[in-house]
């Protein structure tokens, strides 16, 4: 059985716990909330309306000889923070300090709890959006790489 279901719910439960976190908005992907926070953390989804991108990929191939698998599992985790002005610096570098405090939790403990499963921050993205009646909104996209056997 796969072990991403495992792995979203270990994962959002550290992010909703951390200490950096407090007041950030942490959904199990594009959950649907009254919660008014400018600064959000969306896991397995890419943040980006439009859809179109998977909430997990993964890749099985045996682990050795016998019925052991591993699984190869990249996660999407979107950081999204929102302003209403056009500071666009301030809302990167805002952006990029939620990026820190989960790559953070990933170096603290890349097993995220869970047996068996290594996570590493694998690729980012970033987008900057300016709206002229909301402000600027940056997202970066975290693309974990976890392999698990």
């Amino acid at each position: 059985m796969s072990r991403v279901p495992d792995l979203i719910d270990a994962l959002v439960g550290r992010l909703k716990a951390a200490e950096g976190l407090a007041g950030v908005g942490v959904t199990d992907g594009p959950e649907i909330t009254q919660q008014d926070a400018d600064d959000w953390v969306l896991v397995g989804y890419d943040g980006d309306p439009s859809g179109g991108l998977p909430a997990a990929a993964t890749e099985e191939d045996w682990a050795g000889l016998g019925v052991s698998r591993e699984e190869s599992i990249q996660l999407p985790v979107s950081l999204l923070v929102r302003r209403g002005d056009a500071d666009v610096k301030a809302a990167r570098d805002r952006v990029y300090v939620l990026g820190d405090i989960v790559k953070g939790i990933l170096r603290a403990d890349p097993s995220i709890g869970l047996p068996g499963v290594q996570c590493a921050v694998g690729s980012t993205a970033l987008f900057q959006t300016q709206f002229a009646d909301q402000g600027i909104q940056t997202r970066l996209v975290l693309t974990l790489a976890c392999r698990t056997i």
